[in-house]
């Protein structure tokens, strides 16, 4: 039973850095596929000629490209803390189960996971158990792990056999 230190691993990092360039790499590839689509259509289309249809791709390919910027710097690295699991509860909304662990910190705030009709987390998780934020990857470790038939990939959320010791979707340690 303890917190794990493979958490300090360079594979963490490697993936933050990986996720962060694919999802400027996603807007600036949407960015392309609006203009060229828009310039395409002003081509062949009868409703609308270019150069209009090519300002309005570039206005809305400019849009996408700014999001990929802001998705891919806007991440921030929050601080790790340490909680208990403190409640849960199933909440029926709009005809779904949304299963919700509440997690209070050491300055008594409450923070909650929530899934929709999957319990797989609210299951994983028992009331009074200790867990630890991890503030760069947004996720949260068990510290007793010992009866547990699986574990979750703190980078992608990849559900694994407790056995294993990688990844085996991103590459990085499991944290046991």
């Amino acid at each position: 039973m303890a917190y794990s230190l493979k958490i300090h691993d360079p594979s963490f990092d490697t993936y933050l850095k990986n996720t962060k360039d694919y999802r400027f790499q996603f807007g600036f590839a949407l960015a392309i596929i609006a203009i060229a689509g828009f310039y395409l259509y002003g081509e062949i289309s009868d409703e609308m000629d270019n150069p209009e249809a090519l300002y309005i791709g570039l206005g809305i390919g400019g849009m996408f490209f700014l999001i990929g910027i802001y998705s891919a710097f806007s991440a921030k690295k929050g601080p790790s803390w340490d909680g208990e699991i403190v409640e849960k509860e199933i909440v029926e909304k709009e005809n779904k189960a949304v299963f919700i662990v509440y997690i209070e910190d050491q300055k008594h705030k409450r923070h909650e996971i929530q899934s929709e009709d999957d319990a797989t987390l609210y299951n994983y998780y028992k009331i009074g158990e200790k867990v630890r934020y991890h503030g760069k990857l947004k996720t949260y470790e068990k510290y007793d792990k010992t009866g547990d038939d699986i574990i979750f990939c703190n980078a992608c959320s990849f559900m694994h056999d407790i056995e294993e010791i990688m990844c085996k979707n991103c590459g990085c340690p499991l944290l046991k």
